[in-house]
């Protein structure tokens, strides 16, 4: 599904998120790889996991939208596209290893902890700093994020040593949940989030806190880590360089907008199935955590005029169609000569029924 928004979130594509141009990257320094390797069968049903990225960037969602979220939440078991919806990598904290799912739209580093109820906690991996010989908590320091459909989470911040890959970060901040929402525990593959937007976005008070990513980019060959996120199958990202093997022809860069504290960019137009390209500035944010894509209302409407049978359906707060319809390509320009195509075949989303 293609639904109406004010922003475009990309997940599909080949993305490099660098700090500093190609000609500044100094030499040396860690690099690795993490593959996604934690099979996904949970999947939120299409209203619920729209209106979540809705309320991300504190847009208004659509009446019914909200109406269709509290009629169609929760989740469904999805087999075929496990590997679509979050990606997680095990990540170790004062040694306890847990997984957590990199968005590159916050900027928290939290998880499950020995803090809370068993009744939201069943299921999950566990960090408990008591176990940790590295961990110190910091004291009149908390935390509090809200995600869409209501969900959040809160508790205490501690500092411990956090290894992803082969990087190890001592004294980094870590957001120990103590009360979190009954929404999070189906998903009990999922044990937190590490957040790889920029700093601004931190939401530890009284004084936000550098990320992983931040504190990490000094040991890296280069400041820079690369998602490569695919339809149906296990992704990567990589840290610290660029994988050759994972691209062709050369990478386009675009300047990142990062005041609010987003991968954020300016798209130059788009195209749908073989229509001509048309130009036109969408402001347009790289989201790893959202597998949508959020488009102004007119693009939304002239995709699904394309497609044969296809209404919006105020009971599923999007646009329906015939499952056998085939559906037209999707083209984003980005930079100044590359166009980005997303095959019709992955712009479905989800069943709604057998027809």
């Amino acid at each position: 599904m293609l639904f109406a928004h004010g922003l475009v979130v990309l997940l599909t594509f080949f993305f490099t998120f660098a700090v500093t141009t190609p000609a500044e990257l100094p030499p040396g320094g860690n690099r690795f790889i993490i593959h996604q390797s934690v099979p996904k069968p949970f999947k939120k049903t299409g209203p619920t996991a729209l209106l979540s990225a809705y309320r991300k960037y504190n847009s208004t969602a659509p009446e019914g939208l909200v109406k269709a979220a509290a009629i169609n939440g929760g989740a469904v078991t999805t087999v075929p596209t496990q590997f679509d919806t979050e990606f997680l990598a095990s990540i170790a904290i004062g040694g306890q290893v847990v997984n957590l799912e990199l968005d590159s739209a916050s900027a928290d580093l939290w998880c499950f902890s020995s803090d809370l109820p068993e009744s939201v906690s069943s299921g999950h991996t566990l960090y408990n700093p008591s176990l940790s010989s590295t961990s110190e908590l910091r004291s009149g320091y908390r935390w509090s994020i809200t995600y869409g459909n209501d969900s959040g989470a809160s508790g205490n911040v501690y500092e411990d040593n956090v290894r992803v890959g082969s990087t190890t970060i001592t004294a980094q901040t870590v957001e120990v949940a103590q009360q979190i929402s009954s929404n999070f525990r189906p998903d009990i593959d999922n044990d937190g989030v590490l957040g790889l937007g920029f700093d601004n976005i931190n939401t530890v008070s009284p004084t936000k806190q550098v990320t992983f990513l931040s504190n990490a980019k000094a040991t890296l060959t280069a400041p820079l880590f690369t998602a490569n996120l695919k339809k149906g199958r296990p992704g990567t990202y990589t840290f610290g360089y660029i994988d050759a093997g994972q691209h062709t022809d050369s990478i386009t860069y675009v300047p990142v907008n990062c005041a609010n504290g987003y991968w954020q960019f300016t798209s130059n137009g788009y195209a749908i199935g073989n229509d001509k390209f048309v130009p036109t500035a969408i402001d347009s944010i790289a989201d790893t955590s959202t597998p949508f894509l959020l488009l102004p209302t007119p693009i939304v409407v002239a995709y699904y005029n394309r497609i044969r049978g296809a209404v919006y359906n105020y009971g599923y707060g999007g646009f329906t169609y015939p499952c056998h319809v085939p559906l037209p390509d999707f083209t984003l320009g980005i930079g100044s000569s590359y166009e980005a195509v997303v095959p019709g075949s992955y712009m479905y989303y989800a069943h709604v029924s057998s027809t």
